[in-house]
Formats: structure tokens, C-alpha cells, sequence
């Protein structure tokens, strides 16, 4: 019995090692990639911006025909905005192609000295503004950096006053003015449905001739009821940050 043993353990320290090898190699499982997930910007979009802007205007007066006169000087209106933005984008790959339009409220204000009339002083104000663009972008995933370009309009108010207690002397209609606009801007989107971003914007604003219409109050400019002329030039830039919401597209694709 005891042989029997001894030769049975003997049997299978020697099997074990040859069933073993005999064992097919435990396959290796590759972990699976891992999905990332792509921000996609196609849909509708609503916000809000507000920042700060200068406009740069220059006056020259003129006769009723538009014949140059004197030149008046120059000023930076400037001051602070707020106001909404609404827009479609569409993104085919990693450009993403927009329309927008956008309405602010605004307080850009200035003045100089004339150098025509040293006793007046020129004034403007830009009270409101609007923009209708296209966009092209190129996305990085959740990061947009965009081209921006279209039409824009003012509405500007002007006066003259005197220089020393500062009284209006005179004044013309407001001015509601169209030109053109270009921009930059980058928008990161920092949830499925919400971006935030900074935009830079130029107008070409148009020139425009005014008449104005003396008071009365401020000797220099004349009697009451007489009028001239006055070329006034602008351009306006702009710098806002934004935030928007989009819906109507989807909220991400995966690879």
C-alpha cells in the first residue's frame, strides 16, 4: 500500500506540469478605447453681452452744398453697453457657419473744443446700436474661435454748447446711422447647452451732414433760428463678453 502511494504522488508531480502545458494561453483582452465626447454647436442660440466701446468722430463744417468750411476736431465718444444677441449655427466637421443679430443699449459719450468756434464745445453720444451678421468658425472640441461680418446701425444724438456754462446752443435731429461691421471672437462651451465667450467688433459707420439749429442761448453760434452745417465721421469699436444658451441641436456626437 504504501508503494502504491508513494508511486501515485510520483504520477502526478509528473502529469501536472505536462497538463498544464498542454493548457491554451489565457487570451488577452484589450481594454476598450475610451469615447470622447465631441461639443456640437449646431442649433439655436439666446444671450447676453456687455462690455465697452468707443467711437471714434471727427466734425468739419460744411456749407448746405457740402462744400468744406473748417475742420472742428476730433473725439472718442466713449462709455458702456449692454444688450442680447439671437443666432443659428450649423457645424459640418469642424467648421461651423452662423447668422446673428444683436440689439445693445449704449452710453458712449464725448466732446473737444471746436477749432472753429473756440467758444463752443462739440458733443456726441451714441445711445443704442445693432448688428446683423454671418459667422464662420472652426470648433476644437468645446472651443469656438469665429470670424464675424455684416451690416450695423447707431443711433447718435449731437450738440454744441458753450464752453463755459456749458448751455446748449444748438442742435439737430437724432441720427440713426447704417455702416458695416467686422469681428473676432473666441466661446467656450462650458456645459451641454451654455457658452461663454469675449467678441471684438469694428463698425464703418458712414458720413453724415446734419444741420443744426441755434436757440438763441450761446452768442457765439448766432441768433436764434439760423442754421449751418456740420460732416460728422465715425467709426465705433467694441468689446463684450457673452453668454449664451443654445437649444435645438443635438447636445454632443461620439467617436
Amino acid at each position: 500500500m504504501k508503494k502504491f502511494l508513494l508511486g501515485t504522488v510520483a504520477l502526478v508531480a509528473f502529469a501536472a506540469p505536462a497538463a498544464a502545458a498542454d493548457l491554451a494561453a489565457r487570451p488577452y483582452t484589450k481594454a476598450p478605447p475610451m469615447i470622447a465626447a465631441v461639443y456640437d454647436w449646431s442649433g439655436f442660440y439666446i444671450g447676453a453681452n456687455g462690455g465697452w466701446g468707443s467711437s471714434r468722430k471727427c466734425w468739419d463744417a460744411v456749407t448746405a452744398a457740402g462744400a468744406f468750411i473748417a475742420n472742428e476736431g476730433c473725439h472718442d465718444a466713449t462709455g458702456g453697453t449692454a444688450g442680447g444677441q439671437i443666432g443659428y449655427r450649423w457645424q459640418a466637421g469642424t467648421w461651423v457657419f452662423g447668422v446673428e443679430g444683436q440689439g445693445n443699449w449704449a452710453d458712449f459719450r464725448g466732446s473737444n473744443v471746436s477749432l472753429f468756434v473756440p467758444a463752443t464745445n462739440i458733443r456726441s453720444k451714441i445711445d443704442a446700436f445693432g448688428t446683423f451678421t454671418g459667422q464662420v468658425g472652426w470648433a476644437a472640441n468645446n472651443v469656438l474661435f469665429y470670424v464675424k461680418g455684416g451690416a450695423a446701425v447707431t443711433a447718435d444724438r449731437f450738440d454744441i454748447r458753450s464752453n463755459v456754462a456749458n448751455v446748449v446752443g444748438a442742435t439737430t435731429g437724432d441720427d440713426t446711422r447704417w455702416g458695416g461691421v467686422v469681428g473676432v471672437g473666441l466661446e467656450y462651451g462650458f456645459a451641454p447647452n451654455w457658452s461663454a465667450g469675449i467678441e471684438y467688433n469694428h463698425m464703418f459707420m458712414q458720413d453724415r451732414t446734419h444741420t443744426f439749429v441755434s436757440n438763441g442761448a450761446v452768442a457765439a453760434i448766432g441768433p436764434a433760428g439760423v442754421t449751418f452745417n456740420e460732416r460728422i465721421r465715425q467709426d465705433v469699436d467694441l468689446v463684450t463678453v457673452r453668454v449664451n444658451y443654445r437649444w435645438g441641436g443635438p447636445v454632443i456626437a461620439k467617436y
